[in-house]
């Protein structure tokens, strides 16, 4: 790549994250897209079910993907990031924001940020019934 900045070469690569209620999945590919690096979850980290949506796994994850990247030469990423979209929540949680935090920190470049979480245009009928989830 001939993207030169301040006399320094940046290689760019893509991080997908998909942030559902549970769990975070981290991607990451080439720049066209093609090549898969590498890919984990946080509950492949995580010792118990429900350590997989914290902060800490989601960090630990983050880490061994940078190291991936670092190893292969990828030195800057475009972030696509996506909650679970269409009927579901819309929402990404805030758990997403720090596997972008854990980037940065480890001397990553973020070149363009994209949110790619579904809308439904028309959907189908939300779960819960008419009177709702009663509790």
């Amino acid at each position: 790549m001939s993207d030169f900045i301040h006399g320094s070469e940046y290689v760019f690569g893509i991080l997908y994250i998909f942030t559902s209620k549970n769990n975070i999945f981290i991607h990451v590919t080439d720049l066209t897209g093609r090549e898969t690096i590498g890919r984990i979850s946080s509950g492949v980290v995580a010792k118990s079910k429900k350590e997989k949506k914290t902060n800490y796994s989601t960090m630990i994850a983050s880490h061994l993907m940078a190291a991936r990247c670092k190893s292969i030469g990828i030195n800057a990423l475009h972030v696509k990031i996506r909650a679970r979209g269409g009927n579901h929540s819309r929402v990404i949680s805030p758990v997403g924001h720090t596997v972008l935090r854990t980037f940065l920190r480890l001397g990553f470049k973020i070149g363009r940020m994209e949110d790619t979480t579904p809308s439904p245009t028309d959907g189908t009928r939300k779960k819960g019934g008419r009177r709702g989830r009663r509790v």
